[in-house]
């Protein structure tokens, strides 16, 4: 098992709940793909003040890979591809070979400047998480 998933599941053995379930949150669904991009390219920028999905589940998606390829070398789309990738719990992230032409743009929209939008936010989690150290 890679470093990062043996990481990422003794972190939700230990942690089965954290703040940023969905279960006491008010959410947003989007369908329109030209939607899904607008928003998630908003959460790159900006706080959003409420959970839109799945646009949210992009944005996590591609940190979550673009920080792995960068701490333990596993390739970018390789991850995208990877159904696991959000540990199965996020019931809107799809793979990237299903959903390219929605990915592409939000990918392009990324931002140098990582300090922006909600990106602070899902590090923390990544942090955490992929990066779990035993402590909470």
């Amino acid at each position: 098992m890679k470093e990062w998933k043996l990481k990422q599941e003794v972190y939700h053995r230990l942690n089965p709940t954290h703040k940023d379930t969905l279960n006491d949150k008010e959410i947003y669904l989007i369908w329109e793909d030209s939607d899904i991009i607008l928003n998630a390219k908003r959460h790159w920028v900006e706080q959003v003040e409420r959970f839109i999905y799945p646009a949210k589940s992009y944005c996590v998606a591609i940190c979550y890979a673009k920080w792995i390829e960068r701490d333990y070398g596993d390739k970018f789309y390789d991850l995208l591809n990877d159904k696991d990738l959000l540990f199965g719990n996020d019931p809107y992230f799809e793979v990237y070979k299903e959903k390219k032409h929605i990915y592409d743009p939000i990918i392009k929209a990324f931002p140098k400047d990582e300090q922006l939008g909600m990106i602070p936010d899902i590090r923390d989690y990544y942090e955490k998480e992929i990066r779990y150290d035993g402590k909470i």
